[in-house]
């Protein structure tokens, strides 16, 4: 690890780690926590997988069923968080975004980096969520059209490393990435 009070080195080891989720489906950075609130206001928490991340975007990006409850909380209330506990890092990223909803042609290139085996998970029949008579009362027909990309434009970075000595940033939008120290 770097110097323990430098901000910027504290960013980069953060972006590091998701750009390595991306990447590496052994790292526990690629299945974040996502989270939304529903119609009453009540929160929303699930697994995703972590399919981009762009520091100089302040973007992480995500793909999802355009059948599924998050995207009726995000329709409504385009907003999220995203929790990513590190545990040989000993490192805690949360983050809040603006969710952009990607589909159709605005989503060709991203569908055509979906493995095929993977593909059936966008367009599961009936809808996910939706009850059903047993348990394996339904199909996953691979369906381009239900196929979404959210893009989770970043206004708030959380990082708490807890080592020997903990230590907390917060980084925003609204200050440039530039950070700042808090109590942990």
């Amino acid at each position: 690890m770097s110097d323990p009070n430098d901000l910027r080195a504290f960013l980069k080891e953060a972006w590091q780690h998701l750009g390595r989720g991306v990447t590496d489906s052994r790292s526990p950075a690629r299945y974040p926590t996502f989270a939304t609130t529903d119609s009453n206001g009540t929160p929303q928490a699930r697994t995703v997988a972590l399919r981009g991340a762009s520091q100089s975007g302040a973007t992480v990006e995500v793909h999802t069923d355009t059948q599924t409850d998050k995207i009726a909380s995000l329709r409504q209330t385009p907003l999220a968080a995203l929790h990513i506990w590190l545990p040989k890092a000993d490192l805690q990223i949360r983050l809040t975004a603006e969710v952009e909803i990607l589909t159709g042609d605005a989503v060709e290139d991203a569908w055509a980096k979906v493995p095929e085996g993977s593909r059936v998970s966008y367009g599961t029949e009936p809808a996910p969520g939706t009850p059903i008579d047993h348990v394996y009362a339904y199909e996953k027909p691979s369906k381009r059209s239900r196929f979404a990309v959210l893009v989770c434009h970043l206004t708030h970075m959380d990082l708490v490393h807890l080592g020997e000595r903990h230590r907390r940033a917060v980084f925003t939008k609204d200050d440039g990435w530039q950070g700042s120290w808090v109590a942990p």
